[in-house]
């Protein structure tokens, strides 16, 4: 089991290291847009469209590996001063009762949006822009199986009784 725990933390540290360069080209393409705007007076829509794609894809598409790593948001109401049995008891409930469920809710009820947008190819979200909603709305199914294969590989060595 371990195994297969060490191959999905591999599918989000992979995803990872692929959109990470997404930050880099969001400051170049931002940088540019001032420039262009400011120094020659040239504006393009779907270059500054391409800012808001490139941060919802690094977001979305790294959310896995930042739980892979434990920098996500976690609210140490009762975690805090737990001990690590009651820590590892409580990532458990979250992952099977929280997080699983969730993910699953949020895939259910973004899919018909999802498969529409594709089935008409859905065009820019301003007149202008990128012609492709329906990659950005696919970020969504996509960030919910990453962050659920990462909550697996947790889930696997949690009850494993080894320290995530």
């Amino acid at each position: 089991m371990e195994q297969l725990a060490n191959a999905l933390d591999k599918v989000n540290i992979g995803v990872a290291h692929v959109v990470r360069w997404l930050a880099l080209a969001m400051m170049l393409v931002q940088f540019g847009i001032v420039v262009g705007r400011y120094t020659f007076g040239v504006n393009s829509i779907a270059v500054q469209e391409s800012v808001l794609y490139m941060h919802a894809a690094l977001f979305m598409l790294a959310a896995g590996y930042t739980l892979l790593v434990d920098k996500h948001v976690r609210v140490d109401v009762f975690y805090a001063k737990a001990t690590p049995e009651m820590r590892r008891r409580i990532d458990i409930f979250g992952h099977l009762f929280l997080l699983m469920p969730s993910m699953i809710a949020l895939i259910y009820w973004s899919w018909p949006s999802v498969r529409n947008s594709w089935a008409i190819l859905e065009g820019p979200i301003s007149v202008g822009g990128i012609e492709a909603v329906f990659l950005l709305k696919s970020l969504i199914p996509a960030f919910c199986v990453l962050v659920m294969l990462q909550s697996l590989a947790l889930l696997i060595r949690l009850l494993a009784g080894k320290e995530t």
